[in-house]
C-alpha cells in the first residue's frame, strides 16, 4: 500500500550549483506522485576563521534555534547526523512508512558544515547516517533526495531499488 506523505528537507544554507539544484528538482518531481516533498533553506551563519569551541557551539545553537522554529510539533523528524543509525534503503523505505502512518509529515533535517545543535538532535525521533564519510552538504541533499524517492518507490512494490 502506498501512503501519501509531506516531505520536508529542512537544511541550511543554499546550494550554488545548477547541477545539484537539477538533480533535486528531478527528484521533488518523481516524488508528486506520493505527496508532497519541499527543501525549505534556513540561511547559514557566518563562521569566523579559528572559530573557538564557544563560538562553533553558539553558532550551531543559532543555526538550531531557526530550524526547530520551521517544524510543526506533530512533524516526524530525522536528523541526518554521522553518529545516526546506518539503515539500508529498504530499512529507510520502513522507516518513512511508520512515520507516514504515525504522523503524515516528517521532516528530514541536514545541518550547516559544522553539524546539528544538540537542541535539534534531542529534538529528533531518529538520527540517521548515510555512514561515516563526509559529503558536501549539497551533495548530502541529493543523495537524501534519492534515498526518499527509492523509499516511495520500495513501499509501493516498484523494482526501482534493486
Amino acid at each position: 500500500m502506498v501512503i501519501t506523505m509531506n516531505v520536508t528537507v529542512l537544511c541550511v544554507g543554499k546550494i550554488k550549483e545548477k547541477f545539484f539544484t537539477d538533480a533535486i528538482k528531478e527528484y521533488s518531481k518523481r516524488l508528486g506522485r506520493f505527496g508532497t516533498f519541499e527543501i525549505m533553506e534556513i540561511p547559514d551563519e557566518s563562521i569566523p576563521q579559528n572559530a573557538s569551541e564557544k563560538q562553533i557551539e553558539q553558532i550551531k545553537d543559532r543555526e538550531g534555534k531557526k530550524l526547530l522554529a520551521k517544524i510543526r510539533p506533530q512533524s516526524f523528524v530525522i536528523s541526518m547526523c554521522i553518529e545516526g543509525k546506518e539503515v539500508s534503503s529498504t530499512e529507510l523505505a520502513n522507516i518513512i512508512n511508520t512515520a507516514a502512518l504515525r504522523s503524515g509529515r516528517i521532516v528530514f533535517i541536514i545541518g550547516g558544515s559544522l553539524g546539528l545543535s544538540d537542541e535539534v538532535k534531542s529534538r529528533s525521533d531518529l538520527r540517521l547516517s548515510f555512514g561515516r564519510i563526509t559529503l558536501p552538504h549539497q551533495l548530502m541533499r541529493v543523495v537524501l533526495s534519492e534515498q526518499i524517492y527509492r523509499a516511495f518507490m520500495i513501499n509501493s512494490g516498484s523494482s526501482y531499488h534493486k
